[in-house]
């Protein structure tokens, strides 16, 4: 997993080379909602045609929320008579009920499989803002929608309340939601640790920076498709920084390895090959730590690693987990096979700093 803060500088440059620019412009871009959306983990972005069913609806709303770390497939108990436990979506139905985001009928049934309406889909993501039915007198539902308005959680979406929604509709509509500030004053991103850009975009690099997996090493014998928990036929895929595919990945791999890292909700694998040379960047070296470095002013961090006996390039360590790492507390030492994981930084006299910012043991 993402043990060392790598996700922001990894994924920066699949977010630039996308075309999704992170300004103003954006905010009626609907690729940069479904890259955020995606990422998320809220709902699969594809089909934004398809109607969504009550039933894909409480589960998009439960993963719009802190609840989505106790989703399960089945759920213990059956809350509606027509939700059996062995239902896809019965536990965020059990979730989103008990919470009140949505409700059953008459007859304790709840329709899984009738097709949302605008409508409840507002019931839900206003009450996820923090308002309950004390906030709307006299009219709930009219009062409900005219705030729905005013929060501009409309954008996007030109459909009448009794109307049901498509994919491309909750797509915008959750999009909405993670921009609006909640009755706390706070955007809603925030409580879900992500951010917002000085634009008032959500910003994809805090999403992908808790969702990423990795580093793992995929040698040349190795299958990349055993690596990763989804088709990889139907991934995105960077190599050394510069989109790429999937053969090229395994042409880079060919006799030697790649190291990659991973999304599983945005379907997009990094690689990084041994034989990459760029000056700026990420680099991963492989070799056997022969020395480990301090810095006279402190005897207990170390301060830089080298490969193999070339002395002639010290790897930095800057940041305290790769310190811990290397350090007599950690869980390397000299004489252990790694693969270091670099930043690739060159200045104007063309001199190169490599600083370690993750690494494989093997």
């Amino acid at each position: 997993m993402n043990r060392y803060g790598i996700a922001a500088s990894l994924t920066a440059a699949a977010v630039m080379v996308a075309a999704v620019p992170v300004t103003a412009e954006a905010s009626t871009n609907f690729d940069l909602k479904k890259r955020v959306i995606g990422l998320s983990g809220i709902t699969g972005v594809t089909g934004t045609q398809e109607l969504v069913s009550r039933g894909e609806f409480a589960h998009m709303l439960v993963s719009a929320t802190t609840y989505k770390s106790v989703l399960t497939q089945t759920s213990s108990t059956s809350v509606f008579a027509d939700v059996p436990q062995t239902s896809e979506y019965a536990s965020a139905i059990r979730i989103a009920a008990e919470h009140g985001w949505m409700s059953g009928y008459l007859g304790g049934v709840f329709r899984p499989e009738q097709s949302v309406t605008l409508q409840e889909a507002i019931r839900g993501v206003l009450a996820l803002l923090g308002y309950t039915d004390s906030d709307f007198t006299g009219d709930q539902a009219g009062g409900r929608l005219a705030k729905y308005y005013h929060l501009e959680l409309s954008e996007g979406i030109s459909r009448q309340s009794s109307e049901v929604l498509t994919k491309e509709d909750c797509i915008n509509l959750f999009y909405n939601l993670l921009t609006t500030e909640t009755t706390n004053g706070k955007a809603y991103c925030t409580t879900l640790g992500y951010e917002l850009t000085s634009d008032g975009e959500v910003n994809p690099l805090t999403i992908a920076d808790q969702s990423l997996k990795g580093p793992k090493v995929v040698r040349g014998s190795e299958d990349i498709s055993d690596k990763v928990p989804f088709d990889v036929s139907t991934a995105t895929f960077y190599l050394d920084g510069r989109i790429s595919s999937l053969e090229a990945v395994k042409q880079a791999k060919s006799g030697s390895f790649v190291v990659i890292y991973y999304n599983t909700s945005a379907r997009t694998v990094w690689a990084y090959s041994a034989d990459n040379t760029s000056e700026t960047g990420k680099r991963v070296i492989k070799g056997e730590v022969s020395g480990i470095y301090y810095s006279s002013s402190n005897v207990l961090t170390p301060s830089g690693v080298v490969l193999d006996d070339d002395t002639s390039v010290e790897y930095k360590l800057n940041n305290s987990d790769m310190q811990f790492a290397f350090s007599i507390y950690g869980s390397l030492k000299v004489g252990d096979d790694v693969i270091l994981i670099c930043d690739v930084t060159t200045n104007s006299s063309g001199n190169e700093t490599l600083t370690v910012v993750d690494y494989i043991e093997y």
